[in-house]
């Protein structure tokens, strides 16, 4: 089978989010030839002794399954390319490290994932790259400096879902010549795009909503060819390759990306209105809730409110551990953007590594539960949460 002269390529970017999910990336259909993608188990590939192209390498990241299921990310997400690197906090570093590698001066909003966080005040402070924090209010223009080099944010924040005024600092970036690198994990290319909207590079863990299943670990970048290839060659130095059997597991996951964040953005929004309503909750955190500090921000900017919810359970940690306890459907388990539905407490997994005034102070106040919406009927999610809500009162000696 051949594409027909003129006719639309899944690839393209006039094709819709779900028909790119299911092919972009993948080689042209021709008789013969398999459907799904082989896993190719190799380290290394014949070449010519003077190769004529591109080296196919797994190191690299050149490896077959590593080129497919990047043209799939680089359609998501409108990008020129995409590079799958082995997990999200690589692709972050890397692309950290591709543009302030040498002693730069970063800019980032402070409420971020624990992990980057530790990641720039720790890590790569001790290789001498400093970085400002800040709401994501603050004032960006003013926190920049003559050697500073990448402007950092994530959108949604994680986990207080927080919506940064992401036009206002894309124009800070492109006004000052400066890259705007932004982790999407928890939009998806299906409820944004930053580089629609002019990030330089968008970064993912993939282990998240792309692979979707809580069964692989991978993350992803993706912008212009020239700046993915400096990402590469960061991560050709530093290691973080994605095994090919790894990447057949992503690839296969992301087919089926834009139905499942359908389904999580109509739970998660139909939880989210119904917890509102619960006594035992103290707050409800969701972009698609008027009740949202950035909720008219939300709605400007995304195409979809998201499967990531966080709610203050009432009566503090130790009410909010009763209520974890007390979920049967919803399990405790420290990840999200999966088929099921899972619950975690920040201060014991994404910022445990935070003081309890730090936390306050990014809005993870005591009691602080986040939930990933899975895929499962809602009414059942919904008696779940029910129950366990009950579960802790009646523990705690409310009538």
């Amino acid at each position: 089978m051949q594409w027909s002269a003129g006719a639309m390529k899944p690839d393209e970017p006039g094709t819709g989010l779900s028909t790119r999910a299911v092919h972009a990336g993948e080689p042209e259909p021709r008789p013969g030839e398999p459907v799904v993608t082989p896993v190719v188990h190799s380290a290394t590939f014949y070449t010519d002794p003077v190769p004529s192209g591109e080296v196919l390498y797994t190191r690299f990241g050149t490896n077959p399954n590593h080129l497919v299921v990047a043209r799939k990310v680089a359609a998501l997400e409108g990008a020129e390319a995409a590079l799958v690197l082995a997990s999200g906090m690589a692709a972050e570093a890397m692309a950290i490290l591709a543009f302030a590698g040498n002693g730069g001066h970063i800019v980032a909003q402070a409420e971020l994932y624990g992990g980057t966080l530790t990641l720039l005040r720790q890590d790569l402070a001790g290789l001498g790259i400093e970085t400002t924090f800040l709401p994501a209010d603050g004032d960006w223009e003013a926190a920049i400096r003559p050697e500073t080099a990448v402007l950092y944010t994530e959108l949604p924040v994680n986990p207080t879902l927080r919506i940064p005024d992401f036009p206002r600092i894309a124009e800070i970036a492109a006004r000052r010549g400066l890259p705007l690198l932004v982790d999407a994990t928890f939009a998806t290319p299906i409820n944004f795009r930053p580089l629609e909207h002019g990030a330089t590079l968008v970064t993912h863990s993939a282990t998240k909503y792309l692979g979707g299943h809580s069964d692989l670990t991978a993350g992803a970048v993706a912008g212009s060819a020239a700046d993915v290839e400096r990402v590469r060659q960061k991560m050709k130095s530093f290691g973080g390759v994605l095994d090919p059997q790894t990447s057949w597991l992503l690839e296969r996951g992301m087919k089926t990306l834009a139905i499942r964040v359908e389904r999580q953005n109509a739970n998660a929004l139909a939880l989210a209105r119904w917890l509102e309503t619960q006594p035992g909750v103290a707050a409800v955190y969701y972009p698609g809730l008027p009740s949202h500090p950035d909720h008219e921000r939300a709605r400007e900017l995304l195409d979809g409110f998201g499967g990531m919810l966080s709610i203050v359970v009432g009566g503090g940690d130790d009410a909010a551990l009763r209520f974890c306890s007390g979920l049967r459907i919803m399990r405790v388990a420290p990840s999200l953007g999966g088929v099921d539905s899972l619950v975690s407490m920040p201060r014991f997994t994404s910022h445990t590594a935070l003081s309890r005034e730090q936390r306050h102070e990014l809005g993870i106040d005591d009691g602080f539960v986040r939930i990933s919406v899975g895929i499962e009927d809602v009414a059942d999610l919904q008696l779940d949460l029910q129950q366990a809500l009950a579960a802790a009162a009646e523990t705690a000696g409310v009538p």
